[in-house]
Protein backbone atom coordinates (compact mmCIF):
# COMPACT_ATOMS: atom_id res chain seq x y z
CA UNK A 1 0.00 0.00 0.00
CA UNK A 2 1.31 3.43 -0.60
CA UNK A 3 2.24 6.18 1.63
CA UNK A 4 0.03 8.86 1.62
CA UNK A 5 1.39 12.30 1.67
CA UNK A 6 -0.09 16.12 1.31
CA UNK A 7 2.51 18.44 -0.67
CA UNK A 8 2.77 22.02 -0.70
CA UNK A 9 4.43 23.53 -4.13
CA UNK A 10 5.41 27.25 -4.49
CA UNK A 11 4.60 28.58 -8.02
CA UNK A 12 7.28 29.56 -10.12
CA UNK A 13 9.34 27.45 -8.51
CA UNK A 14 12.01 24.41 -9.29
CA UNK A 15 10.83 21.68 -6.89
CA UNK A 16 12.83 18.70 -6.01
CA UNK A 17 11.49 16.42 -3.94
CA UNK A 18 13.01 13.10 -2.68
CA UNK A 19 11.49 10.03 -1.15
CA UNK A 20 13.38 7.64 1.00
CA UNK A 21 11.87 3.98 0.75
CA UNK A 22 11.72 1.50 2.87
CA UNK A 23 10.80 -2.23 3.29
CA UNK A 24 8.57 -3.82 5.15
CA UNK A 25 10.79 -4.95 7.78
CA UNK A 26 11.88 -1.42 8.18
CA UNK A 27 15.42 -2.03 5.85
CA UNK A 28 16.40 0.38 2.83
CA UNK A 29 14.54 -0.52 -0.27
CA UNK A 30 17.30 -1.39 -2.81
CA UNK A 31 16.28 0.18 -6.07
CA UNK A 32 18.88 -1.11 -8.68
CA UNK A 33 16.84 -2.01 -12.08
CA UNK A 34 14.19 -0.03 -10.79
CA UNK A 35 12.29 2.99 -12.94
CA UNK A 36 10.13 5.80 -11.39
CA UNK A 37 7.15 7.40 -12.94
CA UNK A 38 4.74 10.22 -11.22
CA UNK A 39 2.38 12.56 -12.26
CA UNK A 40 -0.40 15.35 -10.93
CA UNK A 41 -3.59 16.32 -12.51
CA UNK A 42 -6.58 18.05 -11.69
CA UNK A 43 -8.62 15.20 -10.73
CA UNK A 44 -8.09 11.49 -10.48
CA UNK A 45 -9.99 10.94 -14.00
CA UNK A 46 -8.15 14.17 -15.37
CA UNK A 47 -7.80 13.42 -19.01
CA UNK A 48 -3.69 12.88 -20.54
CA UNK A 49 -3.60 16.35 -21.50
CA UNK A 50 -4.35 17.71 -18.08
CA UNK A 51 -2.19 15.82 -16.26
CA UNK A 52 1.50 16.97 -15.55
CA UNK A 53 4.64 14.59 -15.68
CA UNK A 54 7.24 14.85 -12.92
CA UNK A 55 11.23 14.11 -13.62
CA UNK A 56 11.78 11.14 -11.92
CA UNK A 57 14.68 8.90 -11.51
CA UNK A 58 16.46 6.56 -8.48
CA UNK A 59 19.40 8.08 -6.83
CA UNK A 60 22.41 6.69 -7.26
CA UNK A 61 23.62 4.79 -5.13
CA UNK A 62 20.67 2.29 -5.82
CA UNK A 63 20.82 0.65 -3.11
CA UNK A 64 20.45 3.89 -0.69
CA UNK A 65 16.77 3.62 -1.71
CA UNK A 66 16.38 7.91 -2.75
CA UNK A 67 13.63 8.63 -5.75
CA UNK A 68 14.29 12.11 -6.94
CA UNK A 69 11.19 14.02 -8.23
CA UNK A 70 11.25 17.69 -9.65
CA UNK A 71 9.27 19.98 -11.39
CA UNK A 72 10.61 22.96 -13.51
CA UNK A 73 9.77 26.31 -12.68
CA UNK A 74 8.06 26.73 -16.10
CA UNK A 75 5.87 23.73 -14.63
CA UNK A 76 4.85 25.17 -11.22
CA UNK A 77 4.32 28.56 -12.96
CA UNK A 78 1.20 26.88 -15.51
CA UNK A 79 -0.19 25.21 -12.67
CA UNK A 80 -3.49 26.96 -10.84
CA UNK A 81 -3.00 28.61 -7.52
CA UNK A 82 -4.85 27.66 -4.65
CA UNK A 83 -6.09 24.75 -6.11
CA UNK A 84 -5.75 20.96 -5.39
CA UNK A 85 -3.85 18.10 -7.45
CA UNK A 86 -3.79 14.75 -6.99
CA UNK A 87 -0.52 12.54 -7.68
CA UNK A 88 1.33 9.28 -7.40
CA UNK A 89 4.62 8.01 -7.44
CA UNK A 90 5.16 4.22 -9.40
CA UNK A 91 8.12 2.26 -9.39
CA UNK A 92 8.71 -0.88 -12.03
CA UNK A 93 10.73 -3.39 -11.94
CA UNK A 94 11.08 -6.71 -13.60
CA UNK A 95 10.84 -9.75 -12.17
CA UNK A 96 12.19 -11.96 -15.07
CA UNK A 97 9.10 -12.84 -16.49
CA UNK A 98 7.26 -9.32 -16.43
CA UNK A 99 6.94 -5.60 -15.40
CA UNK A 100 6.11 -5.13 -11.68
CA UNK A 101 4.77 -2.09 -10.82
CA UNK A 102 4.20 -0.64 -7.50
CA UNK A 103 2.94 2.43 -6.31
CA UNK A 104 4.57 3.85 -3.22
CA UNK A 105 3.28 7.08 -2.44
CA UNK A 106 0.30 8.84 -3.27
CA UNK A 107 -1.81 12.12 -1.74
CA UNK A 108 -2.59 15.59 -2.93
CA UNK A 109 -0.67 18.50 -3.73
CA UNK A 110 -1.64 22.65 -3.15
CA UNK A 111 0.10 25.01 -4.89
CA UNK A 112 0.70 28.52 -3.18
CA UNK A 113 0.37 31.99 -5.37
CA UNK A 114 3.69 33.50 -6.05
CA UNK A 115 3.72 37.81 -5.96
CA UNK A 116 7.15 37.98 -7.71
Amino acid sequence: MAQYEDLSIDQGTDVVIDIYLLNPDKSIKDLNGYSVAAKLAPSYNASDSDKVEFSASVKEPFDAGIISLSLSSAQTDALGTRKRYVYDVEITHNDGVQDVIERVMEGKITVTPSVT
